[in-house]
């Protein structure tokens, strides 16, 4: 399996830090004391040798990788909030829904991961660093009882290892929860949340077999127009946040992939071939997703091209998504695969991301698709990828074509996404972190 390795310490001030100076002075209001506040800092200067140092550990079981986070934290004032001093995250793929008649196999991932835990940490801490896992759309379009199998044997391995496991530490995420803790996370690693006002930018999430919105609504009117249950309310700072968030369940890269050929109640018919005006012609292949083998190919005859792969991609998202008018003119963050596209794609840079607008998105998925016999690709669905964000932004979410997207994949050198700010709450929780 693919292993990938970063180490990512901060080199500036995250969250709600205005200004650190080299004897670790900052400009920040202690007045209003919530679990939040301060567990984002981060720090240029040397730690204090007596500071207490604590370590949390999140396993972001996703559909396509199965990837562990370690942060460090250093409680440098008794009393005060702890900073974050820095992170160690890996992945491997398959994620653990490919694993869903073997079990036991799929947890011996979580155990080689678990083994990145063990060299970062000092044997000192294990017995009071937590470890948790948090499964996600992946899991959640299994059965309920081969979900329950992997989680099962996930479970066992965390008992069996050093570290601290508290109840509930292998679980399915509700989407819901993916996009507000990913929302929280950009935001204070922005400072966002910090700011007098309520300046806030919105989140897109695209994983394998989800995506996420979430913003928080300026309007009357779009609370008002809003179905209850896209609506989520929260304290912070002496403030009550409404968050306008949804998951959108089948609606992740992957699983749209499967919508477009015409193959999810198929589930992979021995001989049949699901074909799409999104490939190549020429192209006959095979793809295992969930554990499932699909072949797929290119329309022999018949159209190719962007027009009649967008009308395949269209079908896939169109009446499905509630769309808030106010999206059109709001300020968003989007990652994961619509960073890995644009990366892929040379619309921005690996390293840094960029600033995109939505026609963007369009105007590539044409040179693509238009060009499919030429255009060489590690991605055979590159074409159907890009023709279906642009699709879900347009007429799936309602953005205009102006509307501007902030790609990124890390924030001061911490990965964006939902376990930052899950592996807060879960130190909070257990009273680890004062």
């Amino acid at each position: 399996p693919h292993l990938r390795k970063s180490m990512a310490t901060p080199r500036s001030a995250v969250f709600f830090t205005v200004a650190i100076s080299c004897v670790c002075s900052t400009v920040f209001h202690r007045d209003q004391q919530t679990w939040f506040e301060g567990v984002f800092l981060s720090s240029m200067c040397p730690i204090n040798v007596s500071a207490s140092t604590f370590y949390g550990i999140m396993f972001d079981a996703g559909s396509t990788g199965t990837r562990i986070h370690v942060y460090t934290f250093v409680q440098k004032v008794q009393g005060q909030l702890p900073v974050l001093e820095g992170e160690i995250f890996e992945s491997l793929k398959p994620g653990l829904s490919a694993f869903v008649d073997q079990p036991k196999q799929g947890a011996e991932t979580v155990q080689e991961l678990l083994e990145v835990a063990k060299d970062s940490i000092p044997q000192s801490h294990w017995k009071r660093t937590p470890v948790v896992l948090k499964a996600t759309a992946g899991l959640r379009l299994l059965p309920e009882q081969k979900a329950q199998a992997l989680l099962f044997e996930v479970e066992e391995i965390f008992k069996k290892s050093p570290f601290l496991v508290p109840d509930d530490s292998v679980s399915i995420m509700d989407g819901s929860n993916e996009g507000i803790l990913a929302w929280i996370t950009v935001n204070f690693l922005t400072g966002q949340l910090h700011s007098n006002g309520q300046e806030t930018v919105g989140t897109l999430d695209l994983g394998g077999a989800s995506t996420q919105i979430t913003f928080l609504p300026q309007f009357e009117k779009t609370l008002e127009q809003t179905p209850r249950g896209y609506l989520t309310s929260f304290e912070m700072f002496n403030s009550t946040y409404k968050l306008y968030t949804h998951s959108y369940l089948g609606l992740g890269l992957k699983a749209a992939r499967l919508a477009t050929l015409g193959a999810l109640e198929t589930e992979g018919i021995e001989g049949q071939t699901f074909r799409s005006a999104c490939l190549p012609r020429w192209l006959e292949a095979e793809w295992i997703f969930g554990g499932v083998k699909y072949q797929y190919g290119g329309n022999q005859e018949g159209e190719v091209g962007f027009e009649p792969c967008y009308a395949e991609v269209l079908r896939v998202v169109q009446g499905k998504l509630h769309q808030p008018d106010e999206v059109q003119g709001g300020s968003f963050y989007a990652f994961s695969y619509y960073y890995d596209r644009a990366v892929e794609t040379d619309m921005i840079d690996y390293e840094k991301g960029g600033a995109l607008k939505v026609e963007d998105f369009e105007r590539k998925a044409r040179e693509v698709c238009d060009n499919l016999e030429n255009f060489t690709s590690g991605s055979p669905f590159l074409c159907m990828d890009l023709s279906y964000i642009t699709a879900l932004l347009k007429d799936g979410f309602g953005f205009a074509d102006s509307t501007v997207l902030q790609l990124t994949k890390k924030v001061n050198n911490i990965e964006t996404g939902w376990a930052l700010g899950a592996t807060f709450h879960l130190l909070q929780s257990l009273g680890i972190s004062q």
